[in-house]
């Protein structure tokens, strides 16, 4: 089995969490209490990817919640699913980080993160083979960001050769919900360039315009935007937790979806998306699939593809679907919008295909996509960041917990790289590679003169003495 450890923080993480598992819990046949009541052998075939077996054919999530305060740890116990969760994995502070990445970082996430190693690393020793982590969190926040940049942190460092994949709530452009907001994202993306190898990008408002526009939802709560989301996690697990035509795992997706280290940043929609009044009256074909999940309003963070050009992209189909029919029309969209997609990664759209549809759909699909628009959102942060920073504005709430400025001018000049990065390749050609090749060609023939130059000196030096 490639076991996964989910580990889920602060208020936002732990929200996530609970619908996460909901939907997993009902994929699998899994009742509140954790007992198995399906009927589909294959449901059980890959459960132990996600789930501890314990006594009497008892299912237990491999799951860490982590807050520091009760409230959100609270809610789960209070949860219909409360039964599912082992209590020894449920760990919180008292006080609560006040939306301060540092305290979440320094002061009381440090206290608490001896505590959380120990449940990650008990949770290791059950796995046979372990894939990787997935981590739920918010970047706005003082826990999510704070505590979730020093656990990642300190995973990487016990476990290097891991994936780490996080699932990353990002600051909405019109949605802000605290002033600090900016500084707590820009640090979070300074550890997350460096210690993750995937990150899900998702964002509030871009949620609520699809509930608005797409599923017609006048006043839509958080467990709509939460169900949305959770909907794209089980999708881009599916081929790990089902057997399917032509699976994948998360090494093998980061493989196909990340050209270059630092740029794993990814954009993710979900299909078919359609207002529950006019459900009955459509018939969701492969053609509806691919045409949604190349929309721009399906995605799930608040950019837009059109803005940029698509590196990599993996598209995820579940249900009973011809393959045949699929590469077609991922082929036909590729001609169409060609100046789309870069032209010096061939082949660069992924697909996967698992048997198993979501429950109640037929056919369904999860669209992962690396797209140089995703600058767009660090752009807005880095503006409003620079924007307090000149002024010092707020920075006296980081630096009382014993943080230096140094940092947020190395998280500042990390995230303009970030940035300038994906517009460099957004904006290169063969052309240019060629020309870069050329370039190489020549200060290597330089490097061999020079050496040769040498080599000619050290024999004349010699032939003196």
């Amino acid at each position: 089995m490639r076991e996964i450890i989910n580990i889920q923080t602060g208020q936002c993480g732990n929200q996530l969490g609970l619908n996460f598992w909901e939907t997993i819990a009902k994929e699998h046949g899994i009742d509140e209490k954790g007992h198995y009541v399906g009927r589909n052998p294959l449901e059980l075939a890959k459960i132990d990817v996600y789930f501890n077996e314990a006594r009497e054919r008892k299912f237990v999530p491999r799951a860490v919640c982590v807050d520091l305060e009760p409230g959100s740890i609270d809610s789960i116990r209070r949860s219909t699913h409360s039964a599912l969760f082992r209590p020894d994995n449920m760990i919180h502070g008292s006080t609560g980080a006040g939306n301060n990445w540092a305290t979440g970082y320094y002061t009381e996430g440090a206290e608490l993160i001896d505590e959380i190693i120990d449940v990650v690393r008990k949770e290791t020793e059950t796995c046979d083979a372990m894939q990787g982590f997935q981590v739920l969190h918010s970047l706005g926040g003082g826990t999510g960001s704070g505590l979730g940049s020093l656990i990642i942190q300190k995973i990487r460092e016990e476990y290097p050769d891991r994936m780490m994949s996080t699932f990353s709530v990002v600051p909405s452009p019109k949605v802000s919900e605290t002033v600090v907001e900016p500084y707590n994202a820009t640090l979070s993306v300074h550890h997350l360039v460096e210690n993750s190898d995937a990150t899900f990008c998702i964002d509030n408002e871009a949620l609520y315009n699809i509930c608005h526009s797409t599923l017609k939802l006048g006043s839509p709560s958080y467990a709509d935007l939460n169900r949305l989301v959770t909907t794209v996690m089980s999708g881009v697990t599916t081929s790990l937790r089902f057997p399917g035509q032509l699976n994948s795992d998360l090494r093998k997706m980061s493989v196909n979806l990340v050209p270059f280290p630092r740029l794993h940043f990814f954009m993710v929609g979900f299909a078919p998306l359609t207002a529950i009044a006019s459900k009955d009256f459509r018939n969701v074909t492969v053609n509806d699939l691919t045409q949604q999940l190349f929309s721009r309003t399906n995605m799930m963070a608040a950019s837009d593809p059109s803005h940029g050009r698509y590196l990599t992209a993996a598209c995820l189909f579940r249900g009973k679907i011809s393959q045949r029919d699929a590469e077609e029309q991922l082929n036909k969209i590729r001609k169409q919008n060609s100046s789309n997609f870069v032209e010096w990664i061939p082949n660069n759209v992924q697909t996967v295909y698992c048997d198993i549809p979501p429950a109640g759909m037929e056919l369904a699909s999860t669209f992962i996509g690396n797209n140089t628009a995703i600058q767009s959102l660090f752009r807005r942060v880095q503006e409003q960041f620079s924007v307090m920073f000149r002024r010092k504005a707020f920075l006296h709430w980081y630096t009382d917990e014993g943080m230096d400025e140094m940092e947020f001018t190395e998280a500042e000049s990390n995230m303009n790289d970030l940035v300038s990065e994906y517009q460099q390749y957004q904006d290169a050609t063969i052309d240019d590679e060629e020309g870069l090749y050329e370039d190489e060609q020549e200060v290597a023939y330089d490097i061999g003169m020079e050496a040769e130059q040498v080599q000619a000196d050290g024999a004349y030096d010699h032939e003196q003495l």
